[in-house]
């Protein structure tokens, strides 16, 4: 096995060096769509071949249908007993699709499957991650990784193949370069310019979720006298992923998940317990308070910026929910701390596809 790991990275580069690549790239999470869509299109733009394999879950399968590439679903499992058990269905089952397309490179937001397979293969596998508490998995994919990449917010050392750039991955989505906000969104759900406020419910269920806390609400009257305090303030809309109270159906917005960082931007605040929803809104240029015992190295970083709070206690950050809704200048102001937020970061689209071309040079 060492002798392996010795040879491979020479056995690669021999295999990448003088043609155009043959890339898979895995997706987890509905976020990994919108972090590797334009990587997608500069790759293919560029004259490489890539192959996109996803988890069946949550909307993963209808935002892809707007990507014209061959696209293959695999099993996704809800429990932690289920993950730990799906780990090896899933690597079998990527690495059938691997055998037959032969790849030269896999790429993907931190997935063990794809750092298995790759190993088994003889591939080079790239990591791009961003979450420190994802410790299990991190640990599962370190050792099969030629690179991994964090912004440099991320608060681990992972050691030598660790990369740090200066920007966040929201920005390969969110940037003005590729994001342009639509007011004609508001119209077509009857909403009004910085007059709501969304509010994130999560299920806390993810394998780096275990020991987190959030709203921690009990019953349901909890959550609506919680709701009737911010509508003071604007109307309220519910994003959650439990439906167990009526009062949630109650202040949902159906909406097409295209759409989502359109309602976003034009939102007065955001406070939930979904960390990739609070650091959006940030970098939207729209307050957003992380309800959680949690820390993330990119919402730290976003509060040095005067964008984003990370409060663990949920009446605390209803306070300062009230706090900045009461002041007049908050939405102009969040706008200015944006602006230079981006002005200080680099692109990372153009990052990553450098990276990811360069792979033979490793």
């Amino acid at each position: 096995m060492r002798l392996f790991w010795y040879y491979k990275p020479i056995i690669v580069r021999k295999r990448l060096r003088g043609y155009k690549l043959k890339a898979i790239i895995e997706i987890g999470h509905p976020k990994d769509i919108n972090i590797f869509g334009e990587v997608l299109s500069e790759l293919q733009k560029r004259g490489h071949s890539v192959k996109i394999v996803a988890r069946d879950k949550e909307n993963i399968r209808e935002i892809l249908r707007e990507y014209r590439t061959p696209c293959e679903f695999g099993p996704h499992y809800k429990t932690i007993f289920g993950k730990a058990f799906g780990v090896l269905i899933n690597d079998l089952w990527l690495y059938k699709i691997s055998r037959k397309y032969n790849p030269d490179v896999f790429i993907s937001f931190g997935s063990p499957y794809s750092a298995h397979v790759s190993a088994a293969l003889g591939k080079f596998y790239l990591a791009f991650i961003d979450t420190e508490i994802a410790g299990l998995a991190n640990k599962l994919m370190l050792p099969f990784a030629e690179k991994v990449y964090t912004s440099s917010s991320f608060y681990d050392d992972l050691g030598p193949k660790q990369i740090r750039f200066n920007s966040y991955y929201e920005l390969a989505y969110l940037h003005p370069s590729y994001f342009k906000p639509d007011p004609c969104i508001l119209e077509k759900y009857g909403l009004i310019k910085d007059g709501y406020i969304i509010i994130r419910l999560s299920a806390l269920k993810a394998h780096h979720d275990i020991n987190a806390r959030g709203f921690g609400f009990k019953n349901e009257e909890e959550l609506k006298n919680y709701l009737s305090q911010l509508e003071k303030y604007g109307r309220v809309i519910v994003s959650s992923e439990i439906n167990h109270w009526p009062t949630i159906e109650n202040y949902k917005l159906n909406f097409h998940p295209k759409d989502l960082h359109h309602i976003m931007y034009f939102a007065k605040m955001y406070i939930g317990e979904g960390a990739s929803m609070a650091s959006e809104a940030a970098i939207l240029g729209v307050p957003a308070i992380y309800v959680s015992n949690t820390h993330r190295g990119y919402l730290d970083e976003l509060e040095l910026y005067g964008l984003a709070f990370t409060i663990q206690d949920r009446e605390e950050a209803l306070k300062k929910a009230i706090s900045l809704l009461k002041d007049n200048s908050l939405i102009n102001s969040w706008k200015e701390k944006r602006e230079r937020l981006i002005n200080e970061k680099i692109d990372i689209v153009e990052f990553m596809v450098n990276e990811i071309e360069g792979a033979h040079k490793f």
